[in-house]
């Protein structure tokens, strides 16, 4: 079967879990670092070993990217949420237990609109996001028959977003888990690295047979970190668990792990319900209360959100929905735009084929970032406001932006430099049209004979005749009234 094709007669229910790390500079409830990269367990402080006598205190930054959250995906704001325990036994767990939200999230009742194609839309509800505190990371390198733990990452904060069973394909799970990580980074509230475990997801899988109300019996696949691994995992699920009912069987609610090499799930643990993990309140931490007045605050401190930001281009700039979608990617490419614009004063549509095609071209073709990038949003303003302004051709300002990214300096320098100024002078121009036409006359009989080709001929040979810098527009209309006759 072809990607995301379900077996006929079938559908799937899939439901997702992401566990987003927070960008906070301290623990959640303690005033540990979060830096990732330390030395193993040395931001692992009493508060986060659950050490006797020591309480938490909440971190206030880690409520207001919840709740920036919140606001993003329409969601409603909790005037009052809990913190609970969630009990369960595991090494990387020191308290033997996670201070997480049970009945009473911050954030509930979202909803995230994503696009499966050209003007196919689908709404996703989002049931809850709640806050929670991470847990260790075991190490399984290294170690020969035993496992270490690195508690470094336990209480760090996550707010953890919990879809409606709205998703049918794994297409549709790639689709919205883009848009979520697209969003979180855009808000500022998460780096969104997925390697390094700071968006990663959890995909809840059943399938029914087609025209059922009731869901079937669901499995949970567990911390899958990259947007191909969740799409394999999903698919491979779905066509486990049809095998299975088909071939007579059951499925059993349980944990399960991905395998990239093979592209396999496999049983990892028997499912828990939330009554196996003892839910209660947290007597060492009061009940959180978000007032009004501290939504609207964060409201106001809120950028511009992606979708916004795309329909802003389109309408302000003029830019194609497809260019528009490509620059507000990411919030430094819209910001790295924007400066282009206002900097050249040149046509916005010329500026996103520069940013889009050249600069975004040669840094993929380098394996460099925005960030890294060796020519600045004010360097190539620079060049472009040279095209803009008729010192250089377009063709020209190809062999400048090259010499810029080697480091050879501004356009203005370039240009100087290797004497590239565009010649616009229309009588030095007219005279290397008639030294040309005067030493081809059989090529100029054959052009007012009817053979229109030979135009590109004529354009080439006063393209070489001025070095590449006469004015294209000027050359054309004067090569066609002189061969005119």
């Amino acid at each position: 079967m072809g990607v995301n094709e379900i077996r006929e007669g079938w559908e799937a229910v899939i439901g997702l879990e992401v566990h987003c790390q927070l960008s906070t500079k301290s623990k959640i409830f303690s005033g540990a670092a979060t830096a990732y990269g330390a030395d193993v367990n040395t931001q692992a402080d009493p508060v986060t070993l659950g050490f006797p006598g020591v309480l938490p205190v909440l971190n206030a930054d880690a409520v207001q990217m919840a709740v920036k959250f919140g606001l993003s995906v329409d969601a409603q704001i909790a005037e009052r949420c809990v913190f609970a325990r969630k009990h369960y036994f595991y090494p990387d767990l020191p308290k033997g237990y996670q201070i997480s939200q049970y009945e009473l999230p911050i954030v509930f009742n979202g909803h995230l609109d994503v696009e499966l194609g050209e003007g196919i839309a689908k709404r996703i509800g989002i049931t809850r996001a709640h806050l929670e505190e991470d847990a260790g990371k075991s190490l399984h390198e290294n170690f020969v028959g035993v496992t270490g733990i690195d508690l470094n990452r336990a209480g760090t904060p996550l707010i953890e977003i919990v879809s409606e069973p709205d998703i049918r394909t794994a297409a549709e799970a790639v689709a919205y888990l883009k848009k979520l990580h697209q969003l979180v980074v855009y808000l500022g509230i998460c780096d969104g690295n997925m390697q390094e475990g700071s968006f990663r997801c959890d995909a809840n899988v059943s399938v029914r047979r087609k025209g059922a109300e009731k869901f079937g019996t669901r499995t949970e696949t567990k911390n899958v970190n990259s947007f191909r691994y969740v799409e394999k995992a999903i698919e491979y699920e779905i066509e486990r668990q049809i095998e299975v009912i088909e071939s007579g069987g059951k499925i059993v609610q349980e944990t399960r792990l991905f395998n990239p090499d093979t592209g396999e799930t496999r049983s990892m643990r028997t499912k828990e319900d939330a009554n196996d993990y003892r839910y209660f309140p947290d007597p060492d931490l009061l009940p959180v209360v978000v007032t009004t007045a501290d939504i609207e605050r964060i409201r106001d401190a809120m950028p511009e959100l992606p979708e916004a930001k795309r329909n802003r281009f389109v309408e302000q700039y003029g830019l194609p929905k497809y260019d528009a979608g490509v620059l507000t990617a990411e919030a430094a490419l819209a910001d790295y735009y924007e400066a282009v614009v206002k900097a050249s004063k040149a046509d916005a549509k010329i500026c996103a084929n520069w940013v889009i095609g050249d600069l975004l071209g040669l840094l993929n073709k380098q394996g460099l970032t925005l960030e890294t990038s060796p020519v600045s949003a004010a360097a190539l303003a620079g060049l472009v406001a040279r095209i803009a302004d008729k010192t250089i051709s377009g063709k020209i300002a190809k062999e400048v932006f090259e010499a810029m990214f080697a480091g050879e300096g501004s356009a203005d320098e370039i240009i100087k430099a290797k004497g590239l100024v565009q010649i616009t002078d229309e009588g030095a121009i007219a005279a290397a049209i008639d030294e040309i036409i005067a030493k081809n006359p059989g090529q100029v009989a054959e052009y007012r004979g009817g053979k229109d080709k030979l135009f590109g001929f004529f354009v080439g040979q006063a393209m070489k005749a001025t070095q590449g810098k006469a004015n294209p527009e000027a050359l054309n209309r004067l090569l066609k009234e002189k061969l005119a006759g």
